[in-house]
């Protein structure tokens, strides 16, 4: 890696570390880039070499958390294991717990909707005969996407009232149960 290499990345590490700094004191709507770049320690000049503006920046700091989530269920999956969300979800809480809180971000739900719907979908055996013999895929799909990023908001909310483990366990069992 060049030095080069070693600047752009720091100043984008600081960069987002600035922007998650500040989603933990006021609402996105609220910080500028201003704002991020006196926190980052960098210039508007460098900000704008790698990002748009602060739309952008979160749109890739969502890309950035959602690719994360899904290599933990590539690597779960590999291995037949449960992928462990809630330890990425309890490692990057002040991140995930903004972006759920914040009716600034309300385009991060859906898109985190999008992306569990998707791995249910991928991961899951979708019962259609038997007890969900009158129900739609689709409905199923919407059902417990939507319940389940309302449980990992409400543990974000609750400031994570049981370990991660317990979460993965109750939400793997539930949906055992139901699918």
């Amino acid at each position: 890696m060049t030095k080069m290499d070693r600047r752009i990345l720091k100043s984008q590490s600081a960069i987002k570390k600035a922007v998650i700094e500040l989603m933990s004191e006021k609402v996105f709507d609220q910080i500028t880039v201003q704002n991020i770049v006196d926190r980052a320690d960098v210039s508007r000049k460098t900000f704008y070499l790698h990002y748009l503006d602060k739309f952008d920046l979160l749109d890739k700091l969502i890309k950035e958390h959602l690719n994360e989530l899904r290599i933990i269920c590539d690597s779960a999956s590999d291995t037949n294991e449960i992928a462990s969300w809630f330890d990425y979800f309890e490692k990057n809480y002040v991140f995930f717990s903004r972006m759920l809180a914040s009716r600034g971000a309300s385009f991060f739900r859906s898109r985190f909707l999008e992306f569990v719907i998707e791995d249910i979908k991928s991961n899951w055996e979708i019962e259609t005969e038997g007890k969900n013999r009158d129900l739609s895929e689709d409905v199923i799909l919407q059902f417990f996407g939507a319940a389940y990023v309302q449980v990992v908001e409400w543990w974000f909310t609750n400031k994570m009232p049981y370990p991660p483990h317990v979460m993965e366990k109750q939400i793997e069992i539930l949906l055992e149960r139901n699918l």
